[in-house]
């Protein structure tokens, strides 16, 4: 079949390969002396610098940025959803104690747009810089009849590595540990089908309307990036007493602490120790939503929770802020017989 057959198919491959030309540079931006050959190949070579590790564990993660594509889609907004695609394979990593090596992105289309996959590839390569981890490939899949002509999908996959003497399992979290909260910048990846519904069908607010209750239009606010805390992060580990980390994403404070917590352990949590975005008071006023409901659904404010050595908390919240990652107290560790939990008081 000739390339104008495929094309009156609905799969145009000079644009595809238009579009590898125009991300080539934001890829090799994000290039470490550990990345071998470029994009374009059959596979993506990271080699292990010799000497640096004694005994790596390789530890990966995969996510998507669920609904929040529908807002980026909706606005013509497509520099930023990059960055949330990185920032939820990254921030996941991280907790196993983990650097960040590469990243892998997967941008499924209806009709190739090649300026608009360029724009979401920049900012894959925005949020790989953020997170000190190479863009080293990935691929694009024009798929007329599944998708729709001005819709695209987003897949990541990440791989990190951390000596094995250092992996965060839960072992390392004792009675008494203090819970730091970092600071989220806004709804970050998830919940966003309880947003589209109460903001955009219940209220009928369209994308250039102001958010009510915040600076910014419903776009602005909605589209905000995901924070991503690796490098921050990765500091303290190498500087402090960290028992746990933990990313605030889907299921919020409730289920996600007791993941990162061994059996007897308690992430209690003092209520209105942590500014809430103006953008959740927004969305909760809209929907009627409770406070239970908010506090599972949305990260409400806290995107990353440290446990940490009590008498290290101020110094540890002190370099987050100054790293890009403000935090304040949000709690303890407590202790009882049972299975791991999350209480608030």
């Amino acid at each position: 079949m000739s390339h104008d057959r495929y094309k009156e198919a609905g799969v145009d491959i000079d644009a595809g390969n238009s579009l590898i030309k125009r991300i080539g540079p934001f890829a090799a931006a994000t290039s470490r002396p550990e990345v071998l050959g470029g994009l374009g190949g059959f596979g993506s070579m990271w080699k292990i610098p010799a000497g640096r590790f004694e005994d790596l564990v390789l530890v990966s993660g995969t996510d998507g940025v669920g609904t929040k594509l529908k807002i980026a889609q909706a606005a013509g907004v497509h520099d930023t959803i990059g960055i949330d695609l990185v920032a939820m394979c990254v921030n996941d990593v991280v907790c196993a104690g983990a650097e960040p090596f590469f990243f892998l992105d997967y941008y499924a289309c209806g009709r190739l747009d090649v300026d608009v996959a360029a724009d979401v590839v920049k900012g894959i390569a925005d949020g790989c810089t953020q997170a000190g981890c190479s863009l080293v490939g990935g691929e694009t899949a024009e798929m007329p009849g599944v998708y729709a002509d001005d819709v695209y999908d987003l897949a990541g996959f990440c791989v990190g590595g951390v000596e094995r003497a250092d992996i965060l399992d839960g072992s390392q979290v004792r009675r008494g540990m203090k819970l730091l909260g970092l600071a989220s910048t806004g709804i970050h990846s998830n919940g966003f089908s309880l947003v589209r519904k109460v903001v955009l069908e219940e209220h009928g607010l369209s994308m250039s309307d102001p958010m009510p209750g915040c600076d910014g239009t419903v776009a602005e606010t909605l589209l905000t990036p995901t924070r991503i805390y690796v490098l921050p992060v990765l500091r303290a580990l190498r500087e402090f007493d960290v028992g746990a980390v933990c990313h605030i994403t889907g299921g919020g404070l409730v289920e996600n602490l007791p993941r990162v917590l061994p059996k007897g352990a308690v992430a209690r949590i003092e209520r209105g120790s942590w500014d809430i975005p103006p953008v959740f008071r927004s969305i909760q006023e809209l929907g009627g939503i409770t406070d239970g409901e908010m506090v599972r659904t949305f990260n409400h404010g806290v995107g990353m929770v440290m446990a940490v050595d009590a008498e290290q908390a101020s110094d540890v919240l002190e370099l987050m802020g100054a790293m890009g990652a403000p935090g304040t107290v949000i709690g303890e560790i407590v202790a009882d017989d049972g299975d791991p939990r999350t209480e608030f008081v």
